[in-house]
């Protein structure tokens, strides 16, 4: 029998082999040098999609809902290196998984630069909706390691009892006391910990696999930057470990991180909007709003037909005002606001009440917007997303 927990993967996955945690001190024998690339790492990945049973346990290395760098990358290697030892049940395969739709890995443009560099495949990664944990929590058979958080999301609340193992640098919830390993520091990246782990396997590591933890807590860390109040000494011992082993300039590889986090050139408007969006039911209203990294001018430029983009996005989402707040350096930090909302009374009311509170707006004059969208400059720079969602809840709530 066969249990179906794929959603149209291409291949299924088996994997034998999970261990306790090792000692998470770095190791302070001698250093090996690295094979290149990424051999070995894509090797376990492709062993990972072989083959599942119904009666194998699959251990999911899970990273936390926001998927961010740090969370996917250290997912990565920590199943890889729990997959590794020796000493592991034979029937336990060990998968790491990226809880965000397959779509959206795209929008983290500083993963996709630093995943190719590493030559890393993110068609061999599993996403979220590639594997139905709940078919594996049903049949019984599913274990989760938390990589980057220590406390569930509230949609995946239904797998405390799966819970077995932890690797976290945020506040100790206090859960899943069990839990072995349940390694929950305060270091400046989880990335960290799971280095510590593979320096002690120094065997395991290549120097694709040692650049993507390297560029990952150099970006968690603001390249170590002590005004940034990240990092630790043991982020710091790690990173020196880690650039001698990789060769990588630790300089050019943040700043290459940093320049492609907000490369948003290969997104369309769709993802420009979903890249950073959030959503609230605001009095009878339904309002999102999204953070956009470019310029209104150069949306238009990239997107003439902008409107509609913003129309069918509101309707995708049953929104009755879209918000897009654009924030860009150029060469002094700039806001700027989108404004859309088909219902012509309520937009008229909604405009007003923004042209008259502290946002400083003035209108951007464009050809290539219709009535329905608004575009104005911002002068308050202080008002983020943050900020103008209690103001707009005090707007609706009177609506």
């Amino acid at each position: 029998m066969r249990i179906d927990i794929f959603y149209g993967l291409r291949g299924a996955i088996c994997l034998t082999g999970a261990a306790p945690m090792a000692d998470h001190t770095a190791s302070g024998g001698k250093k090996m040098a690295l094979s290149p690339g990424t051999e070995k790492l894509r090797r376990y990945l492709e062993t990972a999609r072989e083959s599942i049973t119904s009666g194998t346990t699959i251990h999911c290395v899970l990273g936390n809902e926001a998927a961010d760098l740090d969370s996917m990358a250290s997912a990565l290697i920590y199943a890889y290196y729990s997959a590794a030892d020796a000493s592991a049940e034979p029937q336990r395969g060990v998968v790491p998984v990226i809880d965000i739709p397959r779509a959206d890995f795209k929008l983290r443009t500083e993963a996709v630069y630093l995943f190719a560099e590493a030559g890393i495949d993110p068609a061999q990664l599993l996403f979220a909706d590639d594997l139905d944990l709940d078919a594996l929590h049903t049949a019984g058979t599913l274990q989760l390691t938390l990589v980057d958080h220590n406390k569930l999301s509230a949609a995946r609340q239904q797998f405390s009892d799966c819970v077995t193992g932890i690797i976290d640098h945020h506040k100790d919830e206090g859960l899943f006391s069990s839990a072995a390993p349940r390694i929950i520091e305060p270091v400046g990246s989880a990335a960290t910990l799971v280095a510590e782990l593979m320096l002690g396997r120094q065997e395991l590591l290549e120097t694709g696999s040692a650049t993507l933890l390297l560029g990952t807590i150099l970006l968690d860390t603001v390249n170590l930057d002590p005004k940034a109040e990240r990092a630790t000494p043991r982020d710091q011992q790690v990173v020196d470990t880690l650039l001698q082993l990789s060769g990588a300039d630790q300089q050019q590889l943040f700043d290459k991180l940093q320049q492609e986090k907000f490369n948003v050139s290969a997104l369309d408007s769709a993802d420009l909007l979903r890249k950073d969006y959030k959503e609230w039911t605001l009095g009878p209203k339904q309002v999102g709003i999204a953070s956009v990294l470019l310029p209104i001018e150069d949306w238009l430029k990239k997107d003439p037909a902008l409107s509609e983009s913003l129309a069918r996005f509101a309707r995708e989402h049953s929104l009755d005002v879209l918000i897009a707040m654009n924030a860009y350096t150029n060469p002094g930090f700039t806001r700027e606001l989108a404004v859309y909302c088909p219902d012509e009374e309520l937009r008229s009311r909604l405009l007003g009440f923004l042209k008259g509170s502290e946002l400083q707006l003035k209108p951007i004059g464009s050809s290539a917007t219709d009535p329905a969208t608004a575009l104005f400059a911002q002068g308050n720079l202080a008002y983020s997303r943050k900020k103008l969602q209690p103001l707009l809840a005090e707007f609706f709530a009177d609506a």
